[in-house]
């Protein structure tokens, strides 16, 4: 099934699960109003339709059931003059309410027994091409103890290499697995008009090009228009610096894929709700349901949103009293709340937008739409708290984002009874590097080790760069065991990469120290116990990887 089609099979069931609903909802409202119609006015209570009818006016266009939303619209606005002047309403308006809940049952009767209307909106997924592996990686090379090097290299980095001696070796374009690119190494040939028509034909029975990279003893102009009229992306001259490949190979293989925008939804109805999370989750993006906005703090904290989705009409307490809240806290001050409602008062739009909103989104609200407008402000969020909280050379967290989401980790830890570990890594002799050949060379190899761990841990795991030559990684649901297994071989890995400077070659290790917390640790603690490994594992010899337990 097609990511289209799964979607619209969930929006189909989310449909159903409101139609079953629907009924239930207008009893309520009918409930409501009976009270008020036979007995004294309550203010509190006429809120409280309002605030009903007001979301059936929203969500019932967003499933499809126009009718039934602009009914509920007319009952809303009939309703809106009372709630607003705080009094009971004349003898017409009690009149024409009464007309427009008879008209709104009978329709949700109706709807109780018949074929649901088309649903008429467009699904905002396309259709995907040949699924690349993204570590696969084709390389061309004649030369056999230089191809092999080569492949150690990338495969270094976690790369999976497949090696051929020339194009025509390649498998048909229609083979599965599709690599994520090739790399052509040319020696010091001139690459043949044959070759130059098998990568013509290789592309042109792809719908989506593979990246093409060549590798040359030649580094003339003229070879390289050869090179990018063969369709190649990339040209690499001879010797070959292993770092600038990887950067390249990570840029067009998207190995380091960007972390998906995490929303929180925020809405009393929860199969609202769901539709939304429906339409961002099949663009990639992750999400949080909360129903109930007076339970908003831990699932703030516990999943770290790049934007908040909200209601604004809600029991408990409205949108706007709820993104004040939010706006007192300083680590959330620059997260950006995007107001979802039916409101279509600018006023009110307004009024919402200064507690605290960065948006107003009105109901009903396409998928498109909705797409457009969460991705366009979480991304400027995230650049902006790139900004803030990440270090400039390697892109990973600052010493202080890294100790903040330690605690955050550890307070998550300690309430699910779960394992955690942290670690230390400290690059050996950096000032030797730095020194010897460069900070230019210093600033390659922090980079080379940030891109290591971030291409070997997972995404829930939290990398810090948190010194000069120092990074912290914390490994939720990790047993200490099991990061000094990962770490050891990571460092291994890191021992065998090669950098060039001039017509010198040379090598980089590091040293690291593993901690595994205890029930009552503080972050101070367990960080220490990290640190008193790491001056044991340099103390012993560097190059290795020590925990504090085991010694």
């Amino acid at each position: 099934m097609s990511g289209s089609d799964a979607l619209a099979l969930k929006l189909r069931e989310l449909r159903e699960a409101y139609r079953s609903r629907l009924s239930a909802s207008v009893a309520r409202v009918e409930a409501i109003w009976a009270g008020l119609r036979t007995g004294s006015w309550q203010p509190d209570q006429a809120t409280t339709m309002h605030r009903l009818v007001h979301d059936l006016a929203g969500s019932g266009t967003t499933f499809g059931l126009h009718e039934v939303s602009a009914c509920a619209r007319r009952v809303e606005q009939l309703l809106a003059p009372t709630r607003e002047l705080q009094r009971q309403p004349g003898s017409d308006e009690f009149a024409q309410i009464d007309i427009e809940l008879r008209h709104l049952r009978r329709l949700t009767d109706e709807l109780a027994g018949g074929e649901l209307p088309p649903l008429g909106m467009t699904f905002p997924l396309g259709t995907t091409t040949q699924q690349r592996t993204q570590q696969l990686i084709y390389l061309v090379d004649n030369d056999e103890i230089q191809a092999h090097d080569l492949a150690f290299q990338l495969e270094c980095f976690g790369y999976q290499v497949v090696l051929f001696d020339t194009l025509a070796d390649l498998p048909a374009a229609d083979a599965e697995p599709q690599p994520a690119a090739v790399v052509l190494d040319l020696g010091s040939a001139e690459l043949p008009v044959a070759e130059t028509r098998i990568i013509a034909d290789l592309q042109d029975r792809r719908d989506d090009p593979l990246p093409l990279m060549f590798i040359s003893q030649r580094n003339d102009l003229p070879a390289r228009l050869e090179a990018v009229r063969a369709g190649g992306q990339a040209y690499f001259h001879k010797p070959v610096d292993v770092n600038q490949l990887i950067d390249t190979l990570d840029r067009f293989t998207a190995l380091q894929q960007h972390e998906p925008f995490r929303v929180l939804i925020i809405d009393d109805s929860p199969t609202l709700a769901s539709y939304f999370a429906a339409i961002l989750g099949s663009a990639g993006m992750l999400t949080e349901i909360v129903t109930d906005p007076l339970h908003v703090l831990e699932p703030l904290i516990e999943f770290r949103p790049d934007l908040i989705l909200m209601d604004v009409y809600m029991p408990g307490c409205t949108g706007q009293e709820l993104a004040a809240v939010i706006r007192q806290e300083n680590q959330f001050v620059g997260v950006p709340i995007v107001f979802v409602s039916g409101e279509t008062d600018r006023d009110a739009q307004l009024a919402a937008m200064n507690r605290g909103g960065d948006d107003f989104l009105t109901k009903p609200i396409t998928p498109q739409h909705l797409l457009s407008a969460v991705i366009s402000r979480a991304q400027r969020a995230r650049a902006m708290r790139a900004q803030m909280v990440r270090d400039g050379l390697t892109g990973l967290l600052n010493h202080t984002a890294s100790e903040t989401q330690l605690v955050i980790e550890i307070a998550r830890a300690q309430r699910n009874n779960t394992p955690l570990t942290v670690a230390l890594i400290d690059i050996d002799h950096f000032k030797q590097v730095n020194d010897t050949y460069g900070h230019p060379a210093g600033d390659r190899v922090l980079k080379t080790l940030s891109r290591l761990l971030q291409q070997r841990l997972r995404r829930s795991d939290i990398i810090g760069r948190y010194g000069g030559e120092e990074f912290m990684v914390v490994l939720p649901d990790t047993s200490a065991t099991n990061a000094v297994a990962l770490f050891d071989t990571i460092r291994t890995n890191f021992g065998m990469i090669r950098y060039t400077s001039g017509e010198r070659t040379w090598n980089v290790t590091f040293s690291c120290g593993v901690a595994a917390m205890t029930p009552s640790m503080t972050a101070t603690e367990l960080t220490g116990a990290a640190d008193a490994a790491l001056y044991t594992a340099k103390r012993g010899g560097r190059n290795r990887v020590v925990c504090y337990e085991l010694y």
